[in-house]
């Protein structure tokens, strides 16, 4: 990350052991290669968008993902359930 940010291997340190911020230009390269910055900043992912979906699917898995984790479980063993009983229909 140091060589991908343009910076000497004890900055590199020095940001990893909350000692120095790194400033903009260096999240600026880490973001060009694909580093997700609002993570390394916050510790919380970049939702990734949805695509191909239809209006109804995205708003479904948008409001999923903006469920706690605990919820977000008790959904997915709805799901199962009711393609469960879909499946021991056919």
């Amino acid at each position: 990350m140091a060589q991908i940010g343009g910076v000497t291997r004890n900055t590199q340190g020095s940001y990893e052991r909350d000692e120095r911020r790194p400033d903009t230009g260096y999240l600026k390269a880490l973001n060009a290669v694909g580093l997700d910055v609002l993570y390394v900043i916050t510790g919380e992912r970049t939702p990734a968008p949805v695509g191909g979906l239809s209006e109804d699917e995205e708003i479904l898995i948008k409001r999923y993902r903006s469920m706690p984790a605990e919820d977000q479980k008790s959904v997915r063993r709805f799901l199962q359930a009711i393609a469960d009983d879909v499946a021991k229909q056919k």
